[in-house]
């Protein structure tokens, strides 16, 4: 059985925002929070700040689940997947969301790829 799952997938989309909004000259402040920085992110193309705030807590949702799911799968259909596939055979797993042509979960340590 694993001994360590890091995942944050929230936190690594958070992440890529704000390297996003880097990217265009638009840098925001260090002391926003992850709400802060998902409406801003949504507020490029929302009618609204409503609207924004909307869709951000619907998008924090939307990995909580994802999260969720990994876990209550992982020892049943991820783990056994995972070193059919990769032939890894250690015991720590780190889950990072990315956007790659299109969203994705990876397992760091393995390679592991789920394609969202």
């Amino acid at each position: 059985m694993a001994s360590g799952i890091e995942l944050n997938l929230y936190n690594d989309w958070i992440e890529t925002v704000k390297e996003v909004f880097r990217g265009s000259s638009h840098t925001l402040p260090d002391d926003l929070t992850g709400l802060d920085i998902a409406v801003a992110y949504f507020l490029q193309t929302a009618q609204s700040e409503q609207e924004a705030e909307v869709l951000a807590e619907q998008n924090r949702e939307r990995f909580m689940t994802m999260e969720k799911a990994i876990k209550d799968n992982f020892a049943t259909v991820i783990l056994p997947d995972i070193r059919s596939r990769t032939g890894y055979t250690e015991d720590q797993f780190e889950f990072k969301w990315v956007y790659n042509q299109g969203e994705h979960i990876i397992e760091v340590n393995s390679e592991y790829r789920i394609p969202l």
